[in-house]
């Protein structure tokens, strides 16, 4: 396969419920490297994107092609497999078990058949593995805390580390400030943003925060009811009349 085949490709992709279109017609190409904040406001179809291409959802027209292999209508258990991983708006963790246990966990499943768990499974290389990541995002110092105890922002930064267990090529992050405070949300990017650049990651980001998209993001594509509005470089993006009228204020209000 040519190292100039992009990473994701989706062609004419939509999703409809009940009728209702939430998102349409989605045709985009990212290639290997990029990272990409996707911006728009409060239903504009951007989590809708992200839950087809992580396989959350099923795709009611269009296609997914990730490194050339259609993978339309795959699960996420598939799609995480294939290399593709992400982290969500609130964060999805075993709250009971430690952090280092939630690493671990992860890996489990995105790397061994449903069902085929058994107790071999936690080897020392393992554990050995979840706990190199750990530190890769600092998070060293809470390895034996249970998940449910821990501030929001950790709880964040330990769902995208989580996102980042065996170092898939494509990760995607659903809106990975929501619910840290302002004073926080750059310090706790900071932190996440080199550990998964550090292997070649491609990154994408559901941001509504400007000054993050301005500080993380090489190109930005705006969403508005459902379907792409512009795609290009973040300084034409933001400049952009109709992304600042109906995006950015619809952000600022949302």
């Amino acid at each position: 396969m040519s190292d100039n085949t992009p990473l994701l490709v989706t062609e004419n992709l939509e999703k409809s419920f009940g009728g209702v279109v939430a998102a349409g017609n989605i045709s985009i190409s990212v290639g290997r490297g990029e990272q990409v904040a996707i911006i728009g406001s409060n239903g504009a179809g951007k989590t809708t994107f992200v839950n087809m291409v992580t396989g959350y959802l099923t795709p009611s027209a269009g296609s997914i092609r990730y490194l050339g292999r259609d993978i339309t209508g795959l699960n996420p258990r598939q799609t995480a497999r294939a290399g593709i991983r992400r982290s969500f708006q609130i964060a999805q963790l075993f709250p009971q078990m430690t952090a280092l246990e939630n690493m671990i966990i992860t890996d489990i499943a995105a790397s061994e058949s449903k069902g085929s768990f058994r107790a071999r499974s936690l080897t020392d290389a393992r554990m050995d593995a979840a706990m190199a990541l750990l530190k890769r995002f600092g998070l060293e110092g809470i390895a034996n805390e249970p998940a449910g105890t821990l501030p929001q922002g950790v709880r964040k930064q330990l769902d995208i580390a989580m996102a980042a267990v065996n170092d898939p090529a494509l990760i995607l992050l659903d809106e990975p400030t929501s619910g840290v405070s302002a004073d926080e949300k750059m310090e706790m990017m900071d932190s996440v943003i080199q550990p998964l650049l550090s292997d070649d990651a491609t990154l994408m980001f559901i941001e509504h925060d400007m000054d993050i998209v301005r500080r993380y993001a090489r190109r930005v594509i705006a969403f508005y009811e459902g379907q792409i509005l512009i795609d290009g470089s973040v300084e034409e993006v933001l400049a952009d009349d109709k992304v600042r009228q109906y995006v950015i204020g619809g952000v600022a209000h949302a």
